[in-house]
C-alpha cells in the first residue's frame, strides 16, 4: 500500500487584483493531503477559499486577476502542478484528475448531444476511435444511472432534467477513469432524494475504480455522509481538520462547532437557531436544547386564506395541430390560520411552485377557489384585484433576478409603497424604509447601495424588507432560503419567525428542504406530481409518516456523521 499522499497542498496563497489599489487574500497558506482512494471534504461558507483551492490545484485561475504566490506547491505525482506549462496541465486534467460543477448546464455544450461531448473526450484523450467511443460512452452512462443509456445518448442537455445532467457531467468526469474527482458542490442545486443519489454514485465509483475524492460543500450534513477526512475552511485558512468522526464528535474549533449547531434539528425544535456570530463573538455556546419552540394549529385558529380544489393545466403545442396538456396542480385544498406557516414539500416538479404562483395570480388558475378572508381572489377583476395584491407577497429564491439592478436599496423599497399609497409622503416612506432595513437586520448604509453590492443572504433580507413594505397579511416564500449558507439561513429563518410574532403575518412556505420546513411549519403539505399526498403537523409528519413518498423524503435527508 503507498502511503504517501496522491496529491499533496503545500502553503496555497492566492490574491486576486480586485483593482489599482486593492488586493484580496484568498488563500493565506493553506496546506492538506488527499490520501490515495480516499474522500476529503473542504467545508466553509461562501468566500470561505474551498472553491479557489480546487481551481488552483485543476489549472483554472484567471490569469488576468489571480496570483499564486512562488512559494505554493502543488504536488502530484512527483511534480509540482503550479510549474507545469498549459500543454502539460492539458494534458492532465480530464485524464487523471477531473472536476464536476455545482451548475452542469453552464458546463454542458447546450449545442451537442450528450453523447457527442462524451464521445470527444473518449477520442481526444484515450484515442478511442468513433465507434468505440460511442460503445463506452453508452457503458458510462450507464454506470452513472442514466435511464435508457443508448436512447438518451442523443439527447441535449437541456432535455434531461438537473438530476441527469448531473450524472452526465459525472459520466464525463469519469471518461478517463481520473485519479482524482473534484466535486465543487455538486449536489447544492438538487432535490435530497437525487442528492442522496448523488452521494452514493459518487461514493461506489470512487470504491469501485479505486480513486480519491476531493467533496467541496457549505453544508456539514451531505459531507457527514461521505467524507473519510474533512478540513474545514474560513476567510482562505484552515480552521480545522481531522476524520469525519472526529469533527463532528469532538470539533475543537468555535467556528466548527456553529457551522454544525446552524442546521435546523430534526429531533427537536429550538426557539432560535444558532447563528455563527453568537459561537464567534465570546465563545459562549447558547444552549438551544432549553428552549423549545411550540408548533401547530388549533380549531380555533382564525382562518386567513383558504385554497378549495385549485387546479392548473399548461398547454403546450405538439406537431400542427396537436396539443399537449401538463396537469400542473391537481385538486389541491388547504386553509393558511392567521400568524401561522403552512410547509409545501416536494421535489423539483412537484408542483408547489406553481401552487405558490397560482395563488398570487401570477398563473391563472384552470379551476378552484383560493378564498382570502372570504372573497374569492381569483374571480376578481384586475382592478378589484389591486388592494388585495399589496395584502399576499411572495419573496423568490434568487433575489438578484427580483431586485432592479438599477434601483439603490432605498428605490427598491419605497417604490411599491408609491404604487400603493403607503405613507403620506417620501420623507415618510423613506422613515419607514429605513426602520424595515433595521427590522431585516440590514446596516443603515445599505438604503443607499445597489443590490449587487451585497452578499446573496443580504440580498435575501433586502427581498423580505420589500414585501414587508406592503405590511402583508400572508407572505409566500418560494425555496427562499435554499440558496444561503447554512448560518445566513439560519439567520434569515430566526427573522422571518420573529416578523411572524410581530405582525402576526401567514407564511406559505415552499422548499425541498425537509429540515427546514419542519423547523418552521405549523402544517406541512407534502405534494408530489400535482397532487396533496399527505397533510399533517409538523411534528407528527416526521415522527409518522403515511405515505410512501413521504417516506422516501424523509428517507433522503443528509444527517451527517450519526447516519454512518
Amino acid at each position: 500500500m503507498n502511503s504517501t499522499p496522491l496529491l499533496s497542498v503545500r502553503d496555497l496563497r492566492v490574491n486576486f487584483r480586485m483593482d489599482k489599489h486593492t488586493n484580496f487574500e484568498a488563500l493565506k497558506g493553506v496546506s492538506f493531503d488527499i490520501p490515495r482512494e480516499q474522500t476529503v471534504a473542504l467545508v466553509g461558507e461562501s468566500g470561505s477559499g474551498k472553491s479557489v483551492s480546487s481551481l488552483a490545484i485543476m489549472g483554472l485561475l484567471p490569469k488576468e486577476n489571480a496570483t499564486v504566490d512562488p512559494r505554493s506547491q502543488v504536488l502530484y505525482g512527483g511534480r509540482d502542478l503550479l510549474r507545469l506549462s498549459g500543454d502539460e496541465m492539458r494534458q492532465l486534467r480530464g485524464k487523471e484528475i477531473s472536476m464536476i460543477f455545482q451548475d452542469p448546464m453552464s458546463s454542458l455544450n447546450p449545442v451537442l448531444s450528450i453523447g457527442n461531448q462524451l464521445n470527444e473526450i473518449l477520442m481526444l484523450h484515450m484515442g478511442l476511435s468513433a465507434r468505440q467511443a460511442q460503445e463506452r460512452s453508452i457503458a458510462l452512462l450507464e454506470e452513472v444511472g442514466l435511464p435508457e443509456p443508448s436512447r438518451r445518448i442523443n439527447r441535449y442537455p437541456f432535455e434531461l432534467s438537473g438530476g441527469q445532467q448531473q450524472r452526465v457531467m459525472i459520466a464525463m468526469a469519469m471518461a478517463c477513469e481520473p485519479k482524482l474527482l473534484i466535486a465543487d458542490e455538486p449536489t447544492t442545486a438538487l432535490d435530497v432524494t437525487i442528492q442522496k443519489q448523488i452521494i452514493e454514485l459518487v461514493d461506489a465509483l470512487r470504491r469501485k475504480h479505486g480513486m480519491a475524492v476531493l467533496w467541496i460543500s457549505h453544508d456539514l450534513a451531505v459531507v457527514g455522509e461521505i467524507a473519510d477526512r474533512v478540513i474545514v475552511m474560513r476567510h482562505g485558512e484552515i480552521r480545522e481538520e481531522g476524520t469525519t468522526r472526529q469533527i463532528f464528535e469532538s470539533a475543537k474549533d468555535r467556528y466548527t462547532q456553529a457551522l454544525i449547531q446552524c442546521r435546523p434539528p430534526l429531533d427537536h425544535r429550538p426557539l432560535r437557531l444558532a447563528v455563527i456570530d453568537d459561537f464567534m463573538a465570546d465563545g459562549t455556546i447558547m444552549d438551544s436544547s432549553k428552549e423549545e419552540a411550540v408548533r401547530g394549529l388549533s380549531p380555533n385558529d382564525e382562518i386567513v386564506l383558504e385554497v378549495k380544489g385549485l387546479n392548473k393545466e399548461f398547454v403546450s403545442r405538439e406537431g400542427l395541430f396537436g396539443k399537449r396538456v401538463l396537469r400542473a396542480v391537481k385538486d389541491v385544498s388547504f386553509t393558511l390560520p392567521r400568524g401561522k406557516t403552512v410547509g409545501l414539500v416536494g421535489e423539483s416538479g412537484s408542483g408547489k411552485t406553481t401552487v405558490g404562483l397560482t395563488i398570487m395570480r401570477l398563473h391563472e388558475a384552470s379551476s378552484g377557489e383560493v378564498l382570502f378572508m372570504g372573497q374569492d381572489l381569483l374571480k376578481m377583476s384586475k382592478k378589484e384585484q389591486m388592494p388585495f395584491k399589496r395584502r399576499i407577497q411572495i419573496i423568490f429564491q434568487n433575489p438578484y433576478a427580483s431586485l432592479n439592478p438599477r434601483f439603490v436599496v432605498g428605490d427598491i423599497l419605497m417604490e411599491p409603497m408609491r404604487i400603493h399609497g403607503i405613507g403620506a409622503n417620501d420623507a415618510e416612506r423613506e422613515k419607514l424604509a429605513r426602520q424595515l432595513l433595521e427590522r431585516v437586520g440590514m446596516p443603515a448604509t445599505s438604503f443607499g447601495k445597489y443590490p449587487h453590492e451585497f452578499s446573496g443572504g443580504q440580498r435575501q433580507r433586502v427581498a423580505v424588507a420589500r414585501a414587508l413594505s406592503m405590511k402583508p397579511d400572508v407572505l409566500i416564500c418560494d425555496e427562499s432560503v435554499s440558496a444561503l449558507d447554512v448560518s445566513v439561513q439560519a439567520q434569515v429563518l430566526n427573522m422571518l419567525q420573529d416578523l411572524q410574532e410581530e405582525f402576526q403575518m401567514s407564511y406559505i412556505f415552499i422548499s425541498h428542504d425537509l429540515a427546514v420546513v419542519k423547523y418552521i411549519s405549523d402544517e406541512v403539505i407534502v405534494m408530489n406530481q400535482g397532487e396533496v399526498v399527505e397533510i399533517a403537523d409538523s411534528d407528527e409528519i416526521y415522527r409518522n409518516p403515511q405515505h410512501a413518498y413521504t417516506k422516501k423524503l424523509l428517507g433522503s435527508i443528509p444527517r451527517g456523521w450519526h447516519a454512518h
